[in-house]
């Protein structure tokens, strides 16, 4: 499988648009536009909706916690219509890149989503995590609201249990991603372990300090260049309160009595060299946070498999149905 071309492309563009962004960056790092008030659980509002699927439901949400008005794909099981039971609820969120948004997984990434869980008793979330908003509440904005964590967490997550028929709480709860969005899996689950059972992590990092830092850095390109015109995640210099709670082998506590999963590639000989370099990172952060686990005593699984800085299809199989198996299923 090779890499997504629109990640590929997008960290390109990331860097080469970097360069224009470098000073308000440094200005806006620690500063910019933050929400006033704390958005609301109900203050979300569908502004458009279609079904051209009978298991796959759109909508676009107005919400004050983002400046524009992102995109959520909700599948749900063949029998949901008719079989009047509640179901466990997986969020599947997107990796980063200036094509990326919560349509990745159907078909963007030779992953069919629909196919992929055709026989799962799962209702799948999959919503926009903005193309570098690092699952995030950033510590500012040149462009208006991005608080993605706020959204996701405080907004989508009551709005979900409210209008489907879901196992409401953290036991039918899994959150799952690839790249950013592994990540964004993993910080979730740190910051808010009571609302989630399991998480996924395919080729996600899981330790922003490992390598003198380096996803901390990237997150704080990334965001500046494509996401928040110039102002950062983590803030310049770093919020070091901010990056601690968002540390996943910071916070190992977190993750005990759940089911983790972690996958990352090997980048072997033949792999692209974008891809080495990013996965090179995943690698050595997935290694150091599962070494950490196991001496906390924290269970987990952890798979490698040969290749890049991509969603291996028979581990993603895999995950789908261990996690649905574990989730409860009451109703």
């Amino acid at each position: 499988m090779a890499f997504p071309t629109a990640d590929r492309h997008s960290r390109r563009d990331m860097l080469r648009r970097a360069g224009g962004t470098a000073l308000a960056s440094t200005i806006l790092g620690g500063t910019g536009w933050r929400s006033a008030q704390p958005a609301r659980a109900d203050d979300l509002t569908v502004v458009d909706s279609r079904t051209d699927d009978p298991r796959l439901k759109y909508y676009r949400f107005a919400t004050s916690a983002i400046g524009w008005d992102p995109g959520v794909n909700v599948l749900v099981p063949a029998d949901y219509e008719t079989s009047g039971r509640r179901y466990p609820v997986l969020y599947l969120l997107h990796g980063g890149g200036t094509d990326a948004d919560f349509r990745q997984w159907d078909g963007r990434m030779g992953i069919d989503i629909r196919s992929e869980t055709s026989d799962l008793p799962l209702i799948v979330v999959m919503p926009d995590g903005g193309h570098a908003g690092w699952y995030s509440d950033p510590t500012g904005s040149a462009v208006g609201p991005r608080n993605w964590e706020t959204f996701h967490i405080k907004q989508l997550l009551p709005w979900i249990d409210a209008h489907f028929r879901t196992v409401a709480d953290a036991s039918g709860r899994g959150v799952a991603g690839y790249s950013m969005g592994g990540f964004g899996a993993l910080k979730y689950v740190a910051r808010h372990p009571g609302e989630f059972a399991s998480v996924s992590a395919h080729s996600g990092p899981a330790s922003l300090r490992s390598q003198n830092g380096t996803m901390v850095h990237w997150a704080n390109l990334s965001s500046a260049a494509v996401e928040l015109g110039g102002a950062t995640v983590y803030g310049v210099p770093w919020n070091e309160s901010l990056v601690t709670a968002d540390n996943p082998i910071e916070q190992l506590d977190a993750y005990r009595g759940k089911r983790v999963f972690l996958a990352a590639g090997t980048a072997d000989a033949g792999v692209p060299l974008s891809d080495v370099i990013q996965e090179s990172h995943v690698l050595v952060s997935q290694r150091e946070f599962s070494e950490a686990m196991r001496a906390a005593g924290v269970a987990y699984h952890r798979r490698e498999h040969p290749g890049g800085h991509l969603v291996d299809l028979g581990l993603f199989r895999d995950d789908l149905a261990d996690l649905a198996d574990f989730l409860d299923k009451a109703g």
